[in-house]
């Protein structure tokens, strides 16, 4: 009987020890949520608006034949540098041969009339002399004369045009092309033998060059119409060059275009702003630029991460939940303003000294826990 005794007794105490040792592993086993917290803080909050576009020339023009011919000699290269006035190319004219006949026509028919106002004046001046007509007629026969002494000299400029493109060979012959402003060749698209078009009302002529002041530059990009309204002409922004590794110029917004154009579902505004370039950095027109613009600043306000924000999935107002001195979480509406994607102004329902939960983080941390739980 007593070893009967025994024998219960020691199975009974087996369960026993198996009991509590599984309690005890369950109890270790389980993992305390410890949340983190983080406080409000002070800072200083600035949005900023990035509009992409180009650098440019401010000041750049397209130099056009007045005659059209074919390109005689080009005599700068593309990045020379010119001044106002420098010879750039000459046009060598082609003349049209019915154009040139008609001159030659007018010509001998000018010189016919002026030979015969010559034989009428020597005879009518002779007779004046002589007290046979009057001063009256002999007056008008001197008109007549020099009237058709012009025609004559007038149709033989006409001939010297047709045929050469100018009456002389000078700096201001139409068939030179001059520079009519100080700066930078930046392109040349003809060669020399290439025909060009002199410009006129009906046609906007061949671009002999393109010349352009390279010392004054200006940013030229798009905005988008939700930030647009909050632009001033005249605020400093800053334009960054990627192809200068990075490198920051000042800048003043000077144009804001009055209207959007629609790229791709979205209204674009243009908007235009004087870059200031130091001597020493040569920059390139057409560069890529991004522009800088700040919207709003406001300084020494309470702020938070914008990460420890919850929303209500109803509501979709804003909450953090904030640490009770047990320890605990409770949930808290809070009012918030300006944003830079980083940190997020309070306006109500936070206060300094303020436990928030970090809330994103536990979840990841439960996430690794889940994965890891997977793979065993």
């Amino acid at each position: 009987m007593n070893k009967t005794v025994k024998i219960i007794f020691g199975i009974v105490a087996l369960i026993l020890l198996v009991y509590v040792l599984k309690y005890f592993k369950d109890s270790n086993a389980k993992e305390v949520i410890d949340y983190k917290t983080e406080l409000p803080f002070y800072s200083t909050l600035d949005t900023k608006t990035v509009a992409t576009g180009k650098l440019n020339p401010e000041e750049e023009i397209e130099l056009k034949p007045q005659i059209s011919g074919i390109v005689d000699q080009i005599f700068v290269e593309e990045g020379d540098l010119v001044r106002k006035g420098d010879l750039i190319a000459k046009i060598r004219v082609v003349p049209n041969e019915q154009a040139l006949g008609s001159a030659k026509s007018r010509i001998n028919t000018a010189r016919l009339s002026f030979e015969n106002a010559q034989t009428l004046f020597n005879r009518n001046k002779t007779l004046f002399e002589k007290g046979v007509i009057s001063k009256q007629d002999f007056e008008n026969s001197e008109l007549s004369l020099n009237q058709s002494k012009e025609s004559y000299d007038q149709s033989k400029d006409d001939y010297q045009i047709i045929k050469r493109g100018s009456l002389s060979g000078g700096s201001s012959a139409n068939t030179n092309i001059v520079a009519q402003i100080p700066g930078t060749i930046l392109e040349i698209p003809v060669r020399e033998g290439d025909q060009v078009i002199q410009s006129n009302n009906f046609n906007a002529g061949t671009t002999i060059a393109t010349i352009a002041d390279m010392s004054k530059m200006i940013f030229e990009g798009k905005v988008d119409e939700s930030e647009v309204g909050k632009l001033e002409e005249g605020k400093d922004i800053k334009v960054i060059l990627g192809a200068i590794n990075e490198k920051e110029f000042p800048a003043v917004l000077t144009f804001v275009a009055p209207k959007g154009i629609e790229e791709n579902g979205a209204v674009q505004f243009t908007i235009k702003a004087d870059v200031t370039i130091e001597r020493s950095t040569k920059v390139r027109a057409g560069y890529s630029a991004n522009a800088e613009i700040e919207i709003e600043s406001k300084d020494s306000i309470l702020v938070i991460k914008e990460a420890l924000l919850q929303f209500n999935r109803i509501t979709e107002k804003p909450f953090v939940e904030l640490q009770n001195e047990n320890g605990s979480f409770s949930k808290k509406n809070i009012e918030i303003g300006l944003s830079d994607g980083i940190n997020v102004e309070i306006l109500d329902g936070v206060e300094e000294g303020d436990k928030i939960k970090v809330w994103n983080k536990a979840s990841e941390e439960n996430n690794e826990d889940e994965e890891d739980e997977d793979d065993e």
